[in-house]
């Protein structure tokens, strides 16, 4: 009786050990399957507002705060944009005061908490840019995907597709950039963003599953005239952007990879994203065995995505030594793989999806002379 007793208890302990591990694994997971579109991510540390002056905000000195170059700035209803920190002010011990250009919507106040984004525009190309623009809508796997087209002479397209915890007004930076040399720019919206239909498990896939809605992309371009694309993608969206080329009825007409801060492995990505919510170490392969059978994303074990064996377009990566999300590591490794088609350029000092905020004019002319022979 003793021992059936002492049998029953120990079958019991291990089922609440199971149930327990289960629900940890669950909770870790949820740290990059269910990232809120245009919230921040677990990495992003929280600062708050001290004061603000004519051209100035005062915020928490932190290394986020000291970042060179310009971000939005985003908080509970309210968006503003910020420029470097000014040399000249007087900074506290403990508080940092950066170029104040301009509050886009709400207001600043001391006491507010805010964080730093790469969404520099809040709205359409219309209202952000003053750019002309057309409402489109495409016929995704799942149902219609929203999508910002503006319009220009050339026949190359360029798609850009937002990453992890962004939406499209993230590719609107670069936008004004395209438009000026005469590029079309599609910007269409994939499963779980706003406006859009749900992935079926209400989770995201780390791009593994949304390139088909970039692939909806591809061909509403194609359809309407564009005899070759570019793909920009940041974060996850690069992740789109690859496995839209490996995988496209159309990759043929895909000319070009722009992939900002790529997400190369989801399960390093996961690991990292869950980390910085504090899941112990010994605990991050529950987190990955429970993304893998919540979404059905098959495991990668670490190991860096590949160039599509057929794909013989130029490759431009952006991505920052120092990112924690997607690690440069692995965009280095893709380079020295492919020397004569992967141009890797690095930009210091940037977080995970933000390589124009860091350098906006480098941004820029490393994509001039990349994109100058594909028009």
């Amino acid at each position: 009786m003793r021992t059936a007793k002492a049998a029953a208890a120990a079958a019991t302990a291990a089922l609440a050990a199971g149930a327990a591990s289960i629900a940890v694994g669950r909770f870790a997971s949820d740290a990059a399957l269910k990232v809120p579109a245009g919230g921040p991510l677990p990495t992003e540390h929280r600062l708050t507002v001290h004061a603000t002056a004519a051209g100035q905000v005062t915020l928490t000195r932190d290394l986020a705060s000291q970042r060179p170059g310009t971000y939005g700035l985003a908080g509970n209803g309210t968006h503003a944009v910020v420029g470097p920190v000014l040399e000249g002010a007087a900074h506290a011990a403990d508080t940092v005061v950066r170029r104040l250009e301009r509050v886009s919507h709400g207001t600043l106040e001391p006491g507010d908490k805010v964080w730093l984004t790469s969404n520099v525009h809040v709205g359409d190309p219309g209202a952000a840019l003053g750019l002309d623009h057309i409402d489109v809508e495409l016929p995704g796997e799942l149902g219609p995907l929203p999508a910002w087209f503006v319009p220009a002479a050339r026949d190359t397209w360029v798609i850009a597709v937002h990453g992890l915890g962004a939406t499209r007004e993230q590719p609107l930076n670069i936008v004004e950039f395209l438009h000026s040399r005469g590029l079309p720019v599609l910007l269409p919206a994939h499963r779980g963003d706003a406006g859009a239909p749900r992935s079926p498990d209400g989770l995201n896939h780390l791009g593994e599953t949304e390139w088909h809605d970039l692939d909806a992309a591809i061909h509403h371009a194609v359809r309407q005239g564009a005899q070759q694309v570019v793909l920009h993608g940041w974060s996850t969206g690069a992740t789109m952007a690859l496995r839209a080329a490996a995988h496209s009825a159309l990759r043929e007409r895909v000319t070009g990879l722009v992939l900002d801060s790529p997400v190369l492995s989801w399960e390093t990505t996961l690991r990292a994203l869950a980390a910085a919510r504090r899941t112990p170490g010994a605990l991050l392969p529950l987190a990955v065995r429970a993304a893998q059978g919540r979404t059905g994303m098959r495991g990668d074990r670490g190991r860096a995505a590949e160039l599509p064996e057929q794909f013989k377009a130029p490759v431009l990566i952006f991505h920052g030594p120092g990112d924690t999300i997607a690690p440069w590591a692995l965009s280095r490794g893709l380079a020295d793989r492919h020397p004569n088609q992967v141009a890797l350029r690095a930009v210091p000092n940037a977080p995970h999806g933000a390589m124009w905020n860091a350098d906006p004019a480098g941004y820029e002319e490393a994509l001039r002379r990349f994109l100058t022979p594909l028009m």
